[in-house]
């Protein structure tokens, strides 16, 4: 269908819909399934959330030169010259238009269409719509929707409608190559115009404070401005109304999850616990102990305990995690740890068992419990689960399979939780008799207005200090842009490192030539170009300079089988490897402290958390870390830009401002992150961090004296409107 095939009704009639109504009902059947395949819309509700993007004047053009080739655009322009000639190889007709923004020229392009001729006469101005594409160098719009002015409104000095619609904002919409912008503006004002009364969800004391519209009047000025204020006036009330119903929303989950009852998990005195602290070998620093004690009273509650814990690199959050783990035992209880790969959840059962110590480890009987597992093992590992003889189960998404059962699950640690879904983490928890505790561990530090908006269901702890002792990370920028000459030094500096006993990581981002390795999280920003350097590259490098000739060198990547990854990792752990050439598999857990430097290959391949992560893998001992970020990319480019700001902090919460600042919020909550519909609109983690812990206190407030939200209907409709049936069992199970 075409954008001028899904044509609305003629005139709707005040007071047929309402934000609930279906589209079908209002629209026809056949516009609301355009709009259900291009957007997901299925009532009025959600096309009246689907805001202008941007908006245009009658009286301004387009800067035609900037337009990108092979993407869709909506512009403004002016016709200056049409002409219909016929083709060469075939019979038909070809009609050539060009339209102007006054400096560069577009051809619009039509097969088979002489009426266009008629249609696109010099001097009138409208609104064109399409794929940009090239021909013999030339910009062009092939078979462009369009819409053109009406000609018969002219300015007039003395005709004050006229003036006001050539005043007029023109709202420009996220559109695809089915659904024009306009043709969308046209289903919109008709929707305007049909519907109801709407409730506000705010209440009116709250908009009176903070001097923002009535629901209706800022749908009114969102999508038909008569004047720029209009617009601007209706985007502050919507995106402090979208704050409002999602903090409401999370905070009723919040709520629900407190209202469940779970089983009090406590410490005995001279129990497992107490001996761990006893024979700790360090001292833990204060955010572990504050970060504990707000752990231990959360789980000597019967309430289910729901924290994330965010810290840095390194900052000790397994131990954290295993204390917790203890305190369950102490009551009898079982903990299970979600791992995000094999590799990872291997090397954290052989922390715990040497943090543990052979005592405590033949007592708790820790197990491993992965899809790579031998039959015998995995039957091993699934008795001593179901029995109870393993008081730690750690493992991947095999812990979620329907043969995976718990004695008495009362503890659910997830580690790097972005990397799970939804369904994942709600299966494990569901195999508690009653609801398990469950904490949440990220190395991804996470800007208070993002945890606000992301995690606003979990309460969040901190751990900011590192453990004492370790000996610290340089990290330098190799520029190849300006220095190409640089790159043999790179090696150089490795091997030096060698030499005194040390080991290396060199991190790239693909597998072979062309094979890029996909973890699920690509973070290359637009601005790089050129095929990405390789594992099998390096290695042949390497094999061929003479600095490696005797140098142990092996690769490490997501091809590896599970056994091949984690032989390979105890080898290196036991300093049977020298450099391991690797992808993003050892971005986090791996724990070498002889490891000293780190070459990243094609840095700006990479994300700035990323990047974070990866250099994390050094510096972990008394060994000073060197981590080179080896970058072609050009000063000034955002990838080159991501790079050169991880280089100058070792802050991972100051760089995760910077990474969410660059990369901006789309890719914070993205459907993978907060299902469906959940996704924002208006609102933006980074320039809204005000307004979302305003409306975050207004609902708190709220809910404190109706938790129902009895006395507030549009609000609870609101929030049932918000989120569909996937976002709500992410924000129930987050």
């Amino acid at each position: 269908m075409t954008a001028r095939e899904a044509d609305v009704p003629g005139e709707a009639v005040p007071g047929s819909y309402t934000l609930d109504t279906k589209l079908s009902g209002a629209l026809g059947g056949r516009t609301a399934q355009a709009f259900e395949r291009a957007f997901g819309h299925r009532t009025v509700g959600d096309l009246l959330a689907h805001y202008p993007r941007r908006y245009a004047l009658r009286g301004e053009l387009t800067a035609l030169a900037s337009l990108p080739l092979d993407e869709n655009v909506t512009i403004v322009a002016e016709v200056l010259e049409v002409r219909v000639r016929d083709m060469r190889q075939r019979r038909g007709s070809i009609v050539e238009a060009k339209i102007s923004d006054g400096t560069g020229i577009l051809t619009l392009t039509f097969f088979n269409q002489k009426w266009r001729e008629h249609d696109l006469r010099p001097g009138r101005r409208g609104i064109f719509a399409g794929k940009v594409g090239d021909y013999r160098g030339a910009r062009q719009l092939a078979h462009p929707d369009y819409e053109l002015f009406d000609e018969s409104v002219q300015p007039d000095a003395n005709d004050a409608a006229a003036r006001r619609w050539v005043e007029a904002p023109i709202p420009i919409y996220p559109a695809t190559s089915t659904l024009a912008s306009w043709q969308i503006a046209k289903s919109v004002a008709f929707l305007l115009d049909g519907l109801g009364v709407v409730d506000d969800p705010i209440p009116i004391e709250v908009r009176a404070a903070r001097g923002l519209h009535g629901q209706r009047d800022a749908l009114e000025g969102v999508h038909r401005p008569e004047r720029e204020a209009d617009w601007k006036a209706a985007r502050r009330t919507l995106r402090f109304t979208e704050a409002f119903v999602l903090q409401t929303a999370l905070l009723e989950r919040r709520a629900e999850l407190r209202a469940h009852h779970a089983v009090a998990r406590r410490p005995r005195d001279g129990g497992l616990l107490e001996r761990f602290d006893a024979a700790m070998p360090f001292t833990l620093t204060d955010d572990q102990l504050d970060v504990g004690a707000q752990i231990s009273d959360d789980l000597g509650h019967p309430v289910p305990m729901n924290r994330l814990v965010q810290g840095e690199v390194g900052s000790g959050k397994t131990v954290v995690a295993l204390r917790a783990m203890l305190a369950v035992a102490d009551s009898g209880g079982q903990s299970a740890l979600l791992a995000p790969t094999e590799v990872l959840a291997a090397q954290h059962l052989r922390s715990i068992a040497r943090m543990l110590g052979p005592e405590l480890a033949v007592e708790l009987m820790p197990t491993l419990l992965t899809g790579q597992l031998p039959a015998a093992e995995r039957k091993k590992a699934l008795l001593r689960a179901a029995a109870g003889q393993s008081r730690i189960v750690v493992g991947t998404h095999a812990l979620i399979g329907d043969q995976v059962s718990f004695a008495d699950l009362g503890l659910v640690v997830v580690d790097e939780q972005h990397r799970f879904g939804v369904e994942q983490r709600e299966a494990l928890r569901l195999k508690g008799a009653e609801p398990p505790h469950v904490l949440v561990l990220t190395a991804t530090p996470i800007p208070r207005t993002v945890a606000m908006t992301v995690f606003g269901d979990l309460d969040v702890s901190t751990i900011r200090q590192l453990p004492a002792g370790r000996a610290g990370i340089e990290s330098h920028v190799v520029p190849l842009a300006e220095r190409p000459g640089w790159r043999p030094r790179v090696w150089e500096r490795l091997a030096e490192e060698l030499v005194l006993g040390r080991q290396g990581f060199v991190v790239c981002p693909a597998i072979e030539p062309k094979v890029v390795e996909d973890d699920g999280e690509s973070e290359v920003p637009a601005d790089v170009a050129g095929p990405a350097t390789s594992v099998a590259s390096v290695l042949a490098e390497l094999a061929a300079h003479p600095r490696f000739a005797d140098a142990r060198v092996a690769p490490l990547h997501g091809r590896m089988s599970a056994d091949e990854k984690d032989g390979t990792m105890r080898a290196f752990a036991a300093g049977e490897i020298d450099v391991l050439v690797a992808t993003t598999v050892i971005e986090v857990g791996v724990d070498v402290p002889n490891a000293s430097v780190m070459v990243v290959v094609d840095a700006e391949r990479f994300g700035v958390s990323q990047l974070h992560q990866l250099r994390g893998r050094i510096g972990r001992g008394s060994v000073p870390g060197l981590c080179l970020l080896v970058t072609n990319a050009v000063p000034g480019s955002v990838a080159r830009q991501r790079v050169e700001a991880v280089a100058a902090t070792l802050d991972g919460f100051e760089l995760a401002q910077v990474d969410l600042e660059l990369r901006q919020e789309g890719d914070v909550l993205g459907a993978d992150q907060s299902g469906g519909r959940s996704s924002l609109k208006l609102l933006r983690v980074v320039r809204d961090g005000d307004v979302i812990a305003d409306a975050r206190e207004v609902a708190e407030t709220l809910l404190a004296g109706d938790p129902r939200l009895a006395g507030h209907p549009a609000l609870a409709a609101a929030v049932r409107r918000r989120l569909d049936d996937e976002a709500s069992g992410y924000l129930s199970k987050g």
